[in-house]
């Protein structure tokens, strides 16, 4: 037997099998928590305290109110619209000595917290940097960020296809644009008396309400630059001192424009590519 034993395959290959049994249960886990995270599921998956004791919602019970149409840009208001909207470009060259009033910058984000969202959470936190040191301060990481992103993280052909809009790890309109708008998501928050409250589609949420601040920021008259800063989220949470329920979606540079402003010479998707009839 023990002659046996010795002479098996089994026994001699049992590191590589092991192994192998490992990267495949790895293997497995990664597919389906991707395919959760494609499906939606994580926004929505429940953990609540004692979720099957007294079951109460965070919003309040009471009777629905009659519907009132709000304003609109009628006649032609959805051309008058898209045209204000078309003219919004991605802008990287602030007039670092021209700023918005702060009571615009406050109506924009009233506008943008009038999304809809998951269970009506309003899952969204908008943070307002004008101080020059944190304005710098958060150069500062996103620089420090970048310069690894473009050397190491970023795959080529990311970089090449980065190339024609002239981006570089250099950010100078962190310190120049006169508003940093950084916009965190709220994974979770909590009711009036204490209890935890799930925020459902927390990023969905986010997004569409940063969608709605842009356009009310083009309505007035103010330049705007989406960033999405890599592995800078949980650096720029802690100097802003955000709770750990809040994780950073977007970074948003405001401003107006500057004189010798350049933008890249780029064509939108016509109706027929974004847009398929039934």
């Amino acid at each position: 037997m023990d002659t046996l034993l010795r002479s098996s395959k089994l026994l001699k290959h049992w590191p590589t099998i092991l192994a192998t049994l490992l990267i495949a249960f790895a293997l497995k886990y990664i597919h389906r928590h991707s395919k959760r995270r494609l499906d939606g599921e994580e926004d929505v998956a429940v953990d609540f305290d004692n979720a099957a004791i007294d079951l109460q919602p965070a919003l309040e019970e009471k009777p629905h109110v009659s519907y009132v149409p709000g304003h609109n840009l009628n006649p032609d208001g959805a051309r008058r619209f898209y045209e204000l909207v078309n003219g919004r470009r991605s802008v990287r060259a602030f007039n670092a000595s021209s700023k918005p009033p702060m009571h615009v910058l406050e109506d924009c984000i009233r506008a943008a917290g009038t999304a809809p969202s998951g269970a009506h959470t309003e899952p969204w936190t908008f943070c307002v940097v004008q101080d020059l040191i944190i304005k710098q301060q958060v150069r500062e990481i996103v620089e420090y960020e970048e310069h690894i992103n473009y050397s190491s993280r970023m795959h080529a052909q990311w970089i090449t296809d980065l190339r024609p809009l002239q981006t570089k790890p250099v950010k100078q309109y962190l310190s120049d644009a006169p508003y940093l708008i950084l916009i965190f998501k709220q994974t979770y928050g909590r009711t009036a008396d204490g209890r935890k409250k799930l925020h459902y589609y927390n990023e969905i949420s986010t997004s569409i309400a940063t969608g709605v601040l842009l356009c009310a920021l083009q309505a007035a008259g103010i330049s705007s630059l989406v960033t999405t800063p890599l592995n800078c989220g949980p650096a720029l949470r802690r100097l802003l001192k955000r709770p750990a329920n809040e994780k950073l979606l977007i970074l948003l540079a405001v401003g107006y424009a500057s004189k010798d402003c350049l933008v890249p010479d780029l064509q939108r998707k016509g109706l027929s590519d974004i847009m398929v009839r039934y």
